[in-house]
């Protein structure tokens, strides 16, 4: 690719910015200064020097946030803050988008990306990847739920959910944490409309194994790890399809 879109795509600034680099010397390819934006580069075998230190390009960035309430699941929003506002400008430059999403008022873990192929694996119904919530109901949930739920509930627009794990925890029987396979919109607030309960706290706490880093506070995030990605992908390519 161009040197001068390698340098902007990693945080080095805007093309702008990134040319005023390339005029100074400051860029050096396998060894050699460039000081053309359009010189060629192949970031996986040749190593990029950008003001004294080794540019470490990844061509692919997956990000674990916990979202905070009060800001949206989405890349542009003109009234809200969104997902992609927390991020740093080098995460940001990359372009990632949320992998599936999170109502507004509800927190706990969400995926940034900008590799699609993982995206589609962990949000496509066929997968069957699942993703578990706490949440804090306004009545006290009963056995005749819990049943419900196994069976999957109809929402008020006529769909009929697959199964799902609804839990009760011991010392309160107002909250719970509940497991589905699916992600409609506003699937957990409806799900418990549909047996005339109302949410009224929701935080997502795992997508598959990958459960939410606790050391992470609301608005903060980090990168996911090799193993973490990997193990996601094999989830989701193994469950239903049988391949590794």
């Amino acid at each position: 690719m161009r040197i001068d879109k390698l340098l902007a795509n990693t945080g080095y600034g805007s093309r702008k910015e990134v040319k005023k680099l390339l005029k100074q010397g400051a860029v050096e390819i396998g060894g050699q200064k460039v000081k053309s934006g359009a010189a060629q580069v192949d970031p996986d075998a040749e190593e990029v020097i950008v003001l004294g230190e080794v540019l470490e390009y990844r061509e692919f960035i997956y990000l674990l946030m916990n979202k905070p309430q009060g800001v949206i699941s989405a890349t542009v929003d003109e009234i809200h803050e969104t997902v992609l506002d927390i991020l740093e400008f080098e995460d940001a430059v990359r372009e990632p988008f949320p992998v599936g999403r999170l109502d507004k008022d509800t927190e706990g873990l969400l995926l940034l990306t900008n590799d699609g192929k993982f995206a589609h694996a962990l949000t496509s119904p066929k997968k069957g990847v699942t993703k578990t919530y706490e949440a804090i109901i306004d009545q006290e949930v009963t056995e005749e739920d819990i049943s419900a739920f196994s069976k999957g509930v109809v929402l008020e627009d006529g769909y009929h959910t697959k199964p799902a794990d609804l839990q009760v925890k011991e010392h309160a029987a107002t909250e719970i944490s509940l497991t589905i396979t699916e992600g409609k919109f506003h699937q957990v607030k409806r799900m418990f409309e549909a047996v005339g309960k109302k949410v009224l706290f929701l935080k997502r706490i795992s997508i598959g194994s990958l459960t939410l880093d606790e050391t992470l506070e609301p608005g903060e995030y980090r990168d996911m790890t090799e193993k973490e990605v990997k193990e996601l992908l094999q989830e989701a390519y193994t469950k239903n399809e049988g391949v590794t």
